[in-house]
């Protein structure tokens, strides 16, 4: 059990941006700050890659709609990256089988990572493109914070994870609500000035009986 808070929040991580989780873990790794870290992170191909989506997803993340396709289809690789993370943090630990590891991490990745899609659709309603500057920024810097505080105190950061993802789904879904009612308010004045509109003059004549 000594290592499912670990793979629990980097799960959480991974469904934020998996890339900078596997970069973080795989440089405090190999810089010797940790010892929890499996050697397969280390790799420096495996470091390599990840810097440079890591630098294609700091980019992507910050613009309006792009930040929501990138999402689209990282609903598969994230979860993925989360149940890879954890399934090796589980290997080098060997407290928890693999399979168990797996499927914390992916389903914790997958949850974290729906309710960062959903409010990055919700903030491109905004007209202007800082919110989704501002909200990337504090992804990286919390996912960057998180990770590296998990590594020296693993219940706690889990706690802290655990309370981001219930706030996020709240904060989702009050989101959600006000989007919805922000469309059906503009489709409803749509057809109040279509209702409103005069009609054409001279009218138009039918044709002769």
């Amino acid at each position: 059990m000594s290592v499912l808070p670990l793979v629990f929040t980097s799960g959480w991580a991974s469904g934020v941006n998996a890339y900078a989780v596997v970069l973080l873990l795989g440089l405090l790794g190999a810089a010797g700050v940790s010892d929890d870290v499996p050697q397969t992170l280390q790799r420096p191909e495996v470091l390599i890659v990840a810097a440079v989506l890591f630098l294609c997803e700091a980019v992507a993340d910050k613009i309006p709609y792009v930040d929501s396709a990138w999402d689209a289809v990282h609903t598969v690789v994230r979860p993925l990256a989360g149940a890879w993370v954890g399934a090796l943090l589980a290997g080098h630990g060997g407290s928890l089988p693999d399979a168990a590891a797996a499927l914390i991490g992916g389903s914790t990745a997958l949850a974290s990572h729906g309710v960062k899609a959903g409010t990055r659709m919700a903030v491109n309603t905004s007209p202007e493109p800082f919110s989704n500057i501002v909200l990337s920024l504090a992804e990286d810097l919390g996912v960057a914070g998180i990770v590296s505080f998990a590594l020296f105190h693993p219940v706690a950061a889990a706690c802290v994870a655990g309370v981001l993802l219930v706030c996020g789904i709240v904060v989702l879904v009050f989101l959600v609500s006000r989007v919805r009612r922000f469309l059906r308010r503009r489709a409803e004045r749509r057809r109040e000035r279509r209702a409103a509109a005069p009609l054409p003059w001279p009218p138009v004549s039918g044709p002769p009986g």
